[in-house]
């Protein structure tokens, strides 16, 4: 009966709906992943060459949309709580697929940054990133690491399959057809994946992890896997402003967002610095994207047995020492090294927003991670635009890439301190 019973509760779980929500946020992270977060790479150089623009205008625009999502950061989370992640991903498709479309006929800078600032990117983050996690936490708690880690992953597994053939596309049919592509593919499969979604599993009648919906989700603490789970979180925004958490957090994502963004917009442009030609650059871009499937299925395995802070602190200390690499490195070899240990830095991701989700609750996630993103996404416009006109002045990344494995060397620091606050042991089952 024992073994029976374990098989109709795995069957039960794997049939439960809230997984169909998670690859619906897979899709949607999968597409922005290659299209837009890793596919801006894959443009900079021909967009440079045909605008005539330096590096540090280039990546200043691909930081700017960074700063943009910081700012819409609080009003994404409140419209997300309040009126549910469909509409938002629907307006979010809407405007990246036509973006996309009409940058084929840009011919100046100030058009590329109009269209790119004020159409491309307008609702990008609050659609493609924010509502995946948010359905993600909202669907699970139990497997809610698990769950965000599929979701963060995706954006990775799109940057390795679509990247590279973005990079044929604009390697051999010109950057403007590139736009054209992503805008076609974004409108064509991103509006009927919009439509399926759904908000919550209560609204189905459910209940988070496709648990018993006569069982409360709060209430007495109830025994998961590796331990026993507290009972469920319900901490408004101002209550989180008010605590060292939240603020731990900011300052980890914000040098963890810094150094990634960078590498990220600059990762072709470094490959080149380091002597790859640009076309095999843009392969190493799709390795280093597919690796990110094994390292976040890794990384949200033990986050959701372990302590989420110790896991994120060995994940910035590994990625550190894989900019070390990349700077030192004389032979190729040493680069495809670079590409597992760095992949980490995305890895941690998901367990930053799982233990969001832990800390917090599922009724005001958004709020809280909007409100995150309000100081965190900076990152994201200051590491881009710095790295472009450091390698402007010196010729070289070597600057940038050092001072990146300094900051997350930092920000490992900080995630073990964020370990150690009280709420952090109160909701991981620990006394304080």
């Amino acid at each position: 009966m024992g073994l029976k019973n374990l098989i109709q509760t795995s069957r039960n779980h794997l049939s439960f709906y809230g997984w169909r929500m998670v690859l619906v946020g897979c899709l949607f992270r999968f597409l922005g992943g290659g299209f837009h977060f890793y596919g801006f790479t894959v443009f900079a150089l021909p967009l440079s060459k045909d605008l005539g623009i330096n590096r540090a205008a280039t990546g200043l625009v691909f930081g700017l949309a960074r700063a943009e999502g910081a700012l819409e950061g609080p009003l994404a989370g409140y419209l997300i709580d309040r009126f549910g992640p469909r509409p938002i991903m629907m307006a979010a498709v809407l405007l990246t697929g036509l973006g996309y479309v009409l940058l084929y006929w840009v011919e100046s800078y100030w058009t590329l940054l109009i269209l790119y600032l004020g159409v491309v990117s307008l609702a990008f983050g609050a659609g493609f990133m924010h509502c995946p996690m948010v359905l993600a936490n909202s669907w699970f708690s139990r497997y809610r690491a698990r769950a965000m880690a599929l979701v963060s992953c995706s954006i990775g597994v799109g940057g390795a399959l679509l990247a590279p053939v973005l990079a044929y596309v604009v390697h051999y049919y010109g950057w403007r057809w590139g736009m054209v592509l992503a805008g076609a593919v974004f409108l064509g499969l991103g509006t009927p994946l919009a439509a399926l979604v759904r908000r919550s599993p209560e609204d189905m009648g459910l209940a988070p992890d496709g648990d018993n919906p006569s069982r409360p989700t709060q209430g007495p603490a109830q025994p998961v896997e590796g331990g026993t789970a507290p009972p469920e979180a319900d901490i408004g925004i101002w209550e989180a402003l008010r605590g060292a958490p939240f603020w731990l957090l900011v300052v980890s994502t914000l040098f963890r967002v810094l150094g990634l963004s960078t590498v990220i917009a600059h990762f072709v442009q470094i490959m080149v610095w380091k002597g790859i030609d640009a076309l095999a650059a843009s392969w190493f871009l799709g390795v280093f994207a597919a690796l990110s499937l094994p390292t976040h299925l890794v990384v949200g395995w033990l986050a959701d047995r372990l302590n989420k802070a110790r896991v994120m602190a060995v994940c910035m200390l590994v990625a550190a020492g894989g900019l070390l690499l990349l700077t030192y490195a004389q032979n190729t070899s040493l680069l495809w090294l670079f590409l597992p240990l760095f992949s980490l830095v995305e890895a941690a991701f998901p367990v930053t927003w799982a233990l969001v989700g832990e800390l917090y609750g599922r009724k005001h996630f958004a709020k809280v991670r909007g409100n995150m993103g309000f100081f965190y996404q900076w990152g994201g416009l200051i590491g881009p635009a710095a790295a472009g006109a450091i390698f402007d002045a010196t010729q070289s990344y070597k600057p940038t890439l050092l001072g990146i494995a300094g900051l997350y060397l930092i920000s490992a620091c900080v995630y073990l301190l964020l370990g150690r606050t009280r709420l952090a042991r109160a909701r991981s089952g620990r006394t304080s």
